[in-house]
């Protein structure tokens, strides 16, 4: 039998060579307007035989922004960047999705270099710290509660933002729904304390993330977005005490949609199976992830309990990981202490066999 590692997939509109997944990962090292730099270009570009790329997380409007040097996709700049990373993935024969990451509340606004609102479901602060410019963990400003005005201008945003990935060349879009960003936000009670049609009940609480999916599948067609969750994740302050409450009815909302994939981090909590929990509320494909390994990625696919598996750090020091992969061989092991710094060191410098 063939290893399904290597076979090829369809997620959707997206055709996929192979079915490792390189998973979104903050890098910093975004221009100084926040546009994809040439060397994000040859970093995408070193990567491209992954069957999916998904980029780094950026921000679908100028306040999504939270941290330092992320990319931005509202901008004919930033556009214009993407381009150029989109094309260089393709001209290798890859494909690519950028992540759509609005940070809500999770925001050090000294990383913004501009001033502007800080806006969340409700006015609670994030508990957590965020590194600030000089990598130092600092605070998260305390947000303001989004006015239900402002939602719609909000859904656009993200809509125009999947328009703009599709301009570019992209191939799609994912959603960030996990890591207590502005989408988990909305679903979480921790965060969203709204008693309007937005807060409450999980039906009220998923009502904004349903709609923004629902924007986006609209402006370019439900076969070119996905959106990622991680069921029981406590980062940026979310509530874990019952995490399918909220992500089963979301994702049996969202399978109405006919999107291209779900892509789940995989908590290994001892009281749910989150890729149980998926194939009976979801009738599409699903990207698993976490901790993964050749060997367990094969097994998820074997057993049909995922569809693509995705690897995130493993990607880092290896930008040859299907060959090594394939090859059975070793893996370099990444430069932690420049995942957020050092321009080309630690990002485009770890050799291929």
């Amino acid at each position: 039998m063939p290893n399904p590692l290597f076979t090829p997939d369809r997620l959707g509109e997206i055709e996929l060579a192979n079915r490792i997944v390189m998973a979104p990962m903050t890098r910093d090292r975004a221009g100084p307007g926040d546009e994809p730099t040439e060397l994000m270009v040859e970093y995408y570009r070193q990567r491209a035989s992954a069957g999916l790329i998904v980029t780094e997380g950026a921000q679908p409007s100028p306040v999504g922004k939270g941290y330092w040097r992320t990319p931005g996709i509202h901008s004919p700049e930033q556009v214009e960047g993407w381009r150029k990373v989109a094309d260089a993935v393709h001209a290798e024969g890859g494909r690519i999705v950028v992540q759509l990451m609005h940070c809500g509340r999770v925001v050090v606004p000294a990383n913004r270099g501009f001033e502007a609102d800080v806006i969340a479901p409700s006015a609670v602060a994030c508990p957590d710290d965020v590194p600030g410019p000089d990598g130092v963990p600092a605070p998260c400003a305390m947000p303001r509660a989004i006015r239900v005005e402002e939602i719609p201008a909000l859904v656009a945003d993200y809509a125009q933002a999947a328009r703009n990935a599709v301009a570019a060349g992209l191939d799609g879009v994912e959603l960030h729904c996990a890591s207590g960003y502005l989408i988990n936000q909305f679903l979480n009670p921790a965060s969203n304390r709204r008693d309007d049609q937005y807060g409450g009940a999980i039906e009220n609480r998923m009502r904004f993330p349903i709609a923004v999916l629902a924007a986006m599948a609209e402006a370019i067609g439900p076969g070119r977005v996905g959106f990622r969750i991680a069921p029981g994740n406590p980062y940026n302050g979310m509530d874990t005490s019952d995490p399918a409450a909220t992500f089963a009815p979301f994702v049996k909302a969202a399978d109405a949609l006919g999107l291209a994939y779900v892509h789940v981090i995989d908590m290994g909590l001892e009281d749910l199976d989150s890729l149980a929990m998926l194939r009976a509320n979801w009738s599409g494909a699903i990207i698993a992830n976490n901790m993964l390994t050749a060997e367990s990625g094969e097994a998820l696919l074997a057993a049909g309990r995922a569809d693509a598996v995705s690897f995130g750090r493993a990607f880092i020091a290896n930008p040859d990981l299907v060959a090594r992969m394939r090859a059975g061989a070793p893996l370099a092991r990444p430069d932690y202490a420049r995942l957020y710094t050092g321009e080309e060191r630690g990002y485009t410098d770890y050799p291929a066999l």
